[in-house]
């Protein structure tokens, strides 16, 4: 994690890796398209370089990320607001993709890059 992370969210992720789990955080702060968040995607995740940035690479890569991985995404409210459909795409990626794996946090503060 580059970017400061408030209270709060600092002491969960905290937890989290002194448990030995593993976390990430997805910050989406200055996204406003559907290129960005791919990019951004591909950064903050340390996707590989043939990562394909559309829907389905990024469903199949959330499946390679180690089990118990929670992805805290902040800043997302932009681009909920700019692209609400994209958004909707999304959220229904990361919902598909949650559970044994993987758990995400949608965090309220609204983060930027």
């Amino acid at each position: 994690m580059t970017e400061h992370t408030p209270g709060p969210l600092a002491a969960l992720l905290g937890a989290v890796r002194a448990a030995e789990l593993p976390a990430v955080v997805l910050t989406l702060g200055g996204v406003t398209d559907k290129a960005a968040f791919m990019e951004r995607c591909a950064r903050d995740l340390d996707l590989p370089h043939w990562f394909g940035r559309n829907w389905d690479a990024l469903a199949d890569s959330l499946t390679e990320l180690p089990r118990g991985t929670m992805l805290v995404v902040r800043g997302w409210q932009e681009y909920a607001t700019t692209r609400p459909e994209e958004w909707a795409v999304a959220q229904d990626v990361l919902a598909e993709s949650s559970g044994e794996r993987l758990s995400v946090l949608l965090a309220l503060d609204r983060a930027v890059n």
